[in-house]
């Protein structure tokens, strides 16, 4: 039978210290609500419901894409009270139902099958999942007796001896739909915090001579819940450290695992090799083979194979194709699309243009809203003038055309198939293919003034 998931993520997350919802907060670049309902998604459920509160309308917008029924909690009043707000989908779904909380991003979608597999065979109204990390502060207790669990203590109302207690609720649960819609009318209040918890199921649970459960979640890292920017910086590594080692197994060279940064979303592939201080962020891709090095930031970005990445780059929702080259110190803007073998060199930075196959632009260089096409040279210090203080203008320089240093091409402008564009030129019309453009005032020397300025300098010393 298929489960029905209701995810808590009503709270403010005060202890973040926040504007932001707390399961807005960015983990390995994707808000912590999006891990956990991807944990969700392989176990093809029969419904999950969403019960949301603080900035509704904000996570709402996050979660777009996902297949959830949306429950509101206008006032955060517990757990329990939370899980009250789903019983008319409760009521409507046959069960079982499993409830986990939206700041648990490190869940594994095969550590929420097996506590749904030992509810099943267990046969009990709940099964809850608990875990046994080095320190248990902040969590609820599992006070257990001789037939088992008998209640989850929290930690707020916990006794000195219960405190010492290292087996803890991580917060997620299986019910059985009769017992848990009875459950749910008589959670009381009588607690330091005047809630509603979820955990107090468990001794209505034993009051009624009805069976308890435990699964113990062997990682208790992956129970870890986002209470506050320590707990999300914590995660941050664990999920990195994670990461990293998928890649390296799938062939990827860290050099300093400790210091790279890759996204959820990253795809990379084999031989490529990842230099310290390197962050891929968002979508991004590298194909085979690519390098990467030291101080590079690529973000929503596709790499083909071969790609050379050299040290302090910054490259935003750009297309490198195979055996291309950025940097070092380039910035490559969005709408950026480099052709095959084409190279982007230092203090370089180009926005929305086009650069074709085997065209370079080795060195500071300002490349906007321009369409290059193959094997151009664009030399030092070269700009487009795209802006004109009301509008952006395009620049296309067509192929084989060589640009002199220090040129500025004044949009809209083009420059034909195979022209030369003298240095220090700056071009305000089209220029016809294989023409040469220069524009330079006659060059004056007058002899001897070098030598009279120093004898001046002398004299005054």
């Amino acid at each position: 039978m298929k489960l029905t998931i209701i995810v808590l993520a009503a709270g403010m997350g005060t202890r973040m210290r926040s504007a932001m919802p707390k399961v807005l907060h960015l983990l390995a670049g994707k808000p912590l609500i999006r891990h956990v309902l991807d944990a969700i998604v392989p176990l093809g459920p029969e419904k999950t419901v969403l019960v949301l509160g603080h900035q509704a309308d904000r996570v709402r917008s996050v979660v777009e894409g996902y297949d959830v029924e949306v429950v509101y909690q206008a006032e955060q009043r517990g757990t329990g009270h939370a899980v009250r707000q789903a019983v008319e989908a409760i009521s409507s779904a046959p069960g079982p139902f499993m409830v986990l909380c939206g700041d648990t991003p490190l869940l594994a979608s095969e550590t929420l099958r097996s506590l749904a597999d030992a509810h099943a065979r267990s046969g009990a109204a709940v099964t809850v999942m608990t875990a046994m990390p080095d320190d248990p502060t902040g969590y609820g207790r599992i006070v257990r007796g001789r037939s088992g669990v008998l209640r989850i203590v929290e930690e707020k109302d916990a006794t000195t001896a219960q405190k010492k207690i290292r087996e803890v609720n991580t917060g997620i649960y299986c019910f059985e739909k009769k017992f848990l819609l009875s459950a749910l009318g008589g959670i009381k209040n009588k607690n330091a915090q005047g809630e509603y918890y979820l955990p107090d199921t468990i001794a209505l649970a034993r009051k009624g001579k009805r069976n308890v459960a435990a699964v113990l979640c062997d990682d208790p890292d992956e129970a870890m819940g986002i209470n506050s920017r320590i707990d999300l910086s914590q995660a941050e590594r664990i999920m990195q450290e994670r990461k990293n080692v998928r890649w390296m197994r799938e062939g990827v060279t860290l050099i300093d695992p400790a210091t790279v940064f890759i996204s959820d979303e990253a795809l990379i592939g084999r031989d490529t090799v990842l230099y310290p201080n390197v962050r891929l962020e968002g979508k991004t891709t590298l194909g085979e083979g690519c390098m990467v090095y030291s101080g590079s930031r690529v973000v929503d970005s596709a790499c083909g194979n071969g790609v050379t990445i050299k040290d302090c780059c910054v490259i935003e929702d750009s297309r490198i194709a195979d055996k291309a080259s950025v940097g070092p110190f380039a910035h490559l803007r969005p709408g950026t699309v480099l052709g095959p073998g084409s190279r982007i060199g230092n203090f370089v930075e180009v926005k929305k243009s086009v650069i074709g196959e085997g065209s370079k632009a080795n060195h500071l260089a300002y490349i906007g809203d321009a369409t290059v096409g193959r094997d151009v040279n664009i030399g030092a210090g070269v700009i487009t003038c795209n802006y004109d203080g009301f509008q952006k203008h395009q620049t296309i320089i067509e192929d084989g055309v060589f640009v002199g240093s220090d040129a500025q091409l004044v949009a809209p402008v083009r420059i034909g198939k195979d022209a030369l564009v003298a240095a220090g030129a700056t071009v305000t019309r089209d220029v016809p293919p294989e023409a040469l453009a220069i524009s330079r005032v006659p060059l004056d020397i007058r002899e001897g003034v070098s030598g009279r300025r120093k004898r001046m300098k002398q004299k005054k010393g």
